[in-house]
């Protein structure tokens, strides 16, 4: 069977190819400690669960609206409003099933051959993956170790054209753990209004920060009609298995991603809708607690690997990854996560999955407990020592 032209163009996520390697060699009798998928590794808070399962007694087993609830919908116009201090409405809400479909649908929506769309690299690699499918170019702005992992602003307004048709940022960031500074998106909203360019917001970490407060770009002047917000409910609520996300936007985007909606998921789970209801309105503490046990692990994490001869680490804000720079390990970075997986037993992730400019990095997610990630530390200090005698 041949397949189109187009399937060639589209990646991956490789987080989930080495959680396969990772279950093998499991499988095999290795103890491997598994720090390569971005999943909080908390339950989903109980009274969640509960609402859920209300639901699906309560007959929350149909088809609903393609954009979703309207009452979900009205909560998080009514969340997005008091966190980013911009006024929207249920009619700005589009529900999906995960956040992924929201950069799908507006990468499809804005973007088609022989336009541009400007993206974080290294950044999360389905960015580039829609944009090459879809059959647009896509433009890496760098995000380097040396501004924090934020972008450069001035270089960003040079790589506007006429062909840009959207750009992407990610704050707080995977795979860095960065977040861009108010100044840096005050600069981003100004070069996006100026060029009038759609902004995808991707705030999916936006309740995972620890000593900074979180800004949207969706607060500065000019992005009414421009931005996009991306969020969802796996990392804040620890609902990855649930599949639910959202995107905020413009009543004109809004109506594009609704018909894109209808026509491949009709429409997102009715009975998980109204446990993100409770998410929403509900207590916020198993939040807190899930932030403040990521900022130990942090800590704990960064602090380890900075004592490890070849590898240096930068103190992430935001989200629950780490992208330590081991250059001086002296190898690239496949081989250095490889052989942490299959020699080392610690499954991670290697830089240039999240793009070219991810070389001389690997990432680790933290969202495993301070005993593994103990561990994880002292297989990579012996695996390092050995690597550099």
């Amino acid at each position: 069977m041949n397949a189109a032209d187009r399937m060639s163009r589209l990646g991956t996520e490789t987080a989930f190819e080495v959680l396969v390697k990772a279950k093998a060699l499991e499988a095999q009798g290795k103890d491997i400690v598994h720090l390569e998928i971005g999943e909080p590794d908390f339950d989903t808070p109980a009274h969640i669960v509960e609402a859920g399962q209300k639901a699906l007694g309560d007959g929350f087993t149909h088809y609903g609206p393609s954009a979703g609830d309207p009452e979900l919908r009205e909560a998080i116009a009514n969340e997005i409003n008091r966190t980013r201090g911009i006024s929207v409405d249920g009619k700005n809400v589009i529900v999906t099933p995960g956040a992924k479909p929201i950069m799908f649908f507006v990468i499809l929506a804005l973007a088609q051959e022989g336009d541009e769309v400007i993206y974080p690299n290294p950044g999360f690699p389905i960015y580039e993956s829609v944009i090459r499918f879809v059959g647009a170019t896509p433009v890496p702005i760098p995000l380097r170790e040396d501004k924090d992992f934020g972008l450069d602003v001035d270089e960003l307004a040079s790589l506007v054209t006429e062909r840009t048709k959207l750009i992407i940022v990610n704050s707080p960031q995977n795979p860095t753990g960065g977040i861009l500074p108010k100044g840096d998106l005050e600069a981003i909203a100004g070069i996006a209004a100026r060029n009038n360019i759609p902004v995808l917001a991707d705030e999916i970490y936006s309740r995972m920060l620890y000593d900074e407060e979180f800004h949207s770009l969706s607060g500065y002047e000019g992005m009414e009609d421009l931005c996009i917000i991306l969020d969802g409910f796996s990392k804040t609520y620890a609902m990855t298995g649930w599949r639910l996300g959202y995107g905020v936007m413009p009543a004109d985007i809004a109506a594009h991603v609704t018909r894109l909606m209808t026509n491949s998921n009709s429409c997102t789970s009715a009975a998980t809708q109204r446990a993100g209801i409770a998410a929403i309105n509900g207590p916020q503490d198993s939040v807190d607690q899930m932030v403040a046990e990521f900022k130990k692990r942090r800590d704990l994490f960064v602090d380890g690997l900075n004592a490890i001869d070849g590898i240096t680490c930068k103190l992430p804000k935001g989200a629950f990854y780490l992208f330590p720079n081991i250059t001086g390990l002296g190898r690239p970075s496949k081989e250095i996560a490889d052989r942490l997986l299959n020699e080392a037993g610690v499954a991670s992730l290697a830089g240039p999955d999240f793009g070219v400019h991810g070389e001389g990095y690997i990432r680790f997610s933290y969202a495993n407990s301070i005993e593994n990630i103990s561990k994880a530390l002292d297989r990579t200090a012996q695996f390092a020592r050995k690597l550099l005698t």
